[in-house]
């Protein structure tokens, strides 16, 4: 348990809230727990209204550690009545007190909320190396184990290579450091030069784990074997891309089939026969609209991934860049490998963190930016990276971050639920003439309630079949033949479309269904701009593909009514999407932004890049060699700097004549709106915070503070 997100504001007192695990209890001022800290408050002689900076640190240890085998006495029940009391107990403190609960409790949801008290810390004993002192003891070159294993694939494979060792000692390690740096070579090949050789397997992406056993492939010279990849370009450079090919050609050319699923136009010309599926997605596809080599794809009019092949259909640069309105500032950003860089992010815009891999972008926005958001804006508890400080946050009011995460784990969910969108349709159900005689509500027709749901399975639809040491089964429930729903709540239709039916429609098939009822058109709708009227309704989440998931979640946002002062986080987004589904997602992202909104995304991707207005570019290289700063500014500006990789790769897409800046529609009405909600608010604000002064002045003849409004409440108690 990390003491610092157990009192995350040290300037609060407990009474206001300084312990987080006990802010709920305090607020409330009454409960078990409540009784707990005023005997510990007693018999420890902490005021509860003292900042907690200023309780000293043998209180602080006291509060937070517990008193040993001291008991305090907890009183229980009203004063002045028989059912009132006293309980003597000890004391454990608010750290053992969370562990204690986290071992004992049964519940995952427990567990989570424990979870966001605990941090991780290195072992004391070795200082995070992993090994115990006879081990690295042990050194070759002056360098010990974990000297060697903190290393980049890239800082190691120039370690060994130049490694000069006297005598004998070269004749024996010669053989070892030869395949030693054989193998480091593999890695370098598939673009994991900046990785270090202890990271661990969790932390991985798709993609790197895919590329490390591809390396190992390498090493094997195997022949006569098909290898099978989903997307190895996924979180590679332009400039990585290359050699990521050049070793997939290099497995071919040993005897193999490499069969690759891909969405990278690079590696799609660099095929020697490529098939692609459409013509559209979900159950407007599954069939082979062409098969042939690349060259005869780009001819192939009806293909979807041919005309964007071919340049009859691309994404187009932006005629104009929006001008920010305000910024945020990240100082003395040190986490990871950053170099204690200063990093402005502008509002209002669309901005691209770009750079090739191992660069810094994730460090920076997931790791400093998001959580320094998320705990001013938003109260949570994580950990925000190392840095010096960040200004600007006082004019955004939210953040939000949509990843390519399941929007559900279970069947339960559907774009339908995470919309709300099937809520409104169950209140349609509910107003027919035949659910009124029945006496149905909306809850009748949903498969999470009892009632109207089918118990035989739940309303999942589905019944699980155990098998023991093979994996579980699941099967159509034989009773409403996976329907979800009774027959009596089936009996209802509205357009002879009975609930069930009405889920397996396409988003598209609903637009004309609900046509009359403005509510739900606008949330379909929504669905509809991001591209997912192929999908059904009811189409359960864990069957949907990561990029569906974004969308969903995008289109949601879409729905809401905006304040022109979200910031919204996207890390790679175009991960598995293909060319055109990607220019529906920078829609609706410049949607977003012409709503006066900012929306940051970490990306690879030409095609964002060049639609961004403005870019921040880190490395130079990854790793060690990297955290910093290479340029910043629009995409013609950072195609102009030589010494950025992103740079070189982007200066071809760009038109010869500059993109004019604009500030005068669209993102520049809405922010400078915006801004003045946001002036006038803050006036309102210190107004009323000076007259509260001058009455608390009054209340105590000028000569004291006031007590809080907890203050009194104990008082009164």
């Amino acid at each position: 348990v990390d003491p610092d997100l157990v009192v995350p504001d040290s300037s609060k007192s407990i009474g206001d809230g300084a312990i987080a695990p006990w802010a709920t209890a305090v607020d409330r001022g009454q409960g078990w727990t409540y009784r707990i800290i005023e005997a510990m408050s007693k018999a420890c002689e902490v005021d509860l209204d003292v900042p907690w900076s200023s309780l000293g640190a043998r209180k602080q240890r006291q509060v937070l550690y517990g008193l040993g085998g001291k008991r305090i006495r907890v009183q229980w029940g009203q004063e002045g009545t028989e059912s009132h009391g006293s309980w003597g107990m000890r004391f454990e403190g608010v750290i053992p007190n969370l562990m204690r609960r986290f071992r004992q409790t049964s519940s995952d949801a427990a567990r989570d909320h424990y979870k966001k008290f605990f941090a991780e810390r290195d072992c004391e004993a070795c200082g995070g190396r992993r090994l115990r002192p006879e081990s690295l003891s042990v050194r070759v070159a002056d360098r010990g184990m974990s000297q060697v294993t903190s290393m980049t694939v890239g800082g190691a494979h120039r370690h060994f290579d130049g490694l000069d060792l006297p005598g004998s000692h070269k004749t024996i390690a010669e053989g070892v450091l030869r395949e030693i740096v054989s193998r480091l070579s593999f890695l370098l090949n598939v673009g994991l030069d900046y990785l270090t050789l202890d990271r661990s397997g969790p932390t991985l992406s798709g993609g790197e784990a895919q590329r490390i056993r591809l390396a190992s492939q390498l090493g094997s010279e195997l022949s006569g074997v098909m290898y099978v990849l989903d997307e190895p370009s996924i979180g590679l450079h332009q400039r990585d891309n290359q050699r990521l090919i050049v070793t997939l050609q290099r497995l071919r050319d040993l005897g193999n089939s490499v069969l690759v699923v891909e969405h990278d136009e690079e590696t799609i010309r660099a095929a020697d026969h490529v098939v692609d599926f459409g013509p559209g997605a979900g159950h407007l596809g599954g069939e082979v609209v062409f098969s042939g080599s690349p060259a005869a794809l780009a001819r192939a009019s009806d293909s979807l991934t041919g005309q964007y092949l071919g340049g009859k259909r691309r994404i187009d640069v932006p005629a104009e860049r929006r001008e920010p309105f305000g910024r945020v500032v990240v100082r003395g950003a040190a986490e990871h490998n950053l170099q204690g860089i200063d990093v402005e992010f502008p509002l209002s815009v669309l901005v691209a963190v770009t750079g090739v891999s191992g660069a810094g972008k994730s460090s920076l926005v997931n790791g400093i930016l998001l959580p320094a958001l998320s705990r001013s804006l938003h109260g949570t508890l994580v950990r925000v990276g190392t840095h010096a400080e960040i200004t600007g946050l006082e004019t955004l009011d939210k953040v939000i971050a949509i990843d390519q995460k399941p929007i559900g784990r279970t069947p339960r969910s559907n774009p339908g639920t995470y919309t709300k969108v099937f809520d409104l349709i169950r209140e349609v159900y509910a107003e027919l003439p035949e659910a009124k005689a029945r006496g149905y509500k909306p809850g009748r027709f949903s498969f999470n309630v009892k009632g109207g749901r089918c118990e035989a399975c739940d309303g999942d639809g589905m019944v699980k079949v155990e098998m023991h040491f093979l994996s579980d089964v699941y099967v159509p429930c034989e009773v409403c033949e996976g329907r979800r729903y009774n027959s009596a709540t089936l009996a209802v239709r509205y357009k002879g479309l009975t609930i069930a039916e009405m889920l397996d429609q396409s988003v598209d098939a609903c637009l004309e269904l609900f046509a009359h009822h403005p509510k739900i058109m606008r949330i379909l709708q929504t669905l509809v701009d991001v591209g997912l009227g192929y999908m059904k309704i009811g189409q359960t989440a864990p069957t949907m593909s990561g990029g569906e998931a974004q969308r969903v979640k995008l289109s949601r946002e879409l729905g809401k009514r905006h304040t022109g002062q979200t910031l919204y986080i996207l890390d790679e987004p175009t991960t598995g999407l293909h060319f055109e589904d990607i220019r529906k997602l920078l829609g609706v992202l410049q949607r977003l932004v012409d709503a006066g909104n900012t929306v940051v995304v970490i990306e690879h991707n030409l095609d964002v890049i060049k639609c961004a207005d403005w870019i921040i570019d880190l490395g130079p290289e990854g790793g060690e060699a990297g955290g910093r700063v290479v340029a910043q500014g629009t995409p013609e500006e950072v195609a102009q700097v030589a010494g950025s990789y992103t740079g070189q790769f982007l200066a071809p897409l760009l038109p010869k004549k500059a993109a004019k800046k604009t500030a005068g529609k669209t993102a520049g009405k809405a922010a400078e709106k915006t801004a003045k909600k946001s002036a006038k608010k803050a006036a309102e604000k210190s107004a009323k915070k000076s007259a509260r002064a001058e009455e608390a002045a009054r209340a105590t003849g000028g000569s004291g503070r006031r007590k809080s409004s907890k203050s009194r409440s104990r008082a009164r108690a």
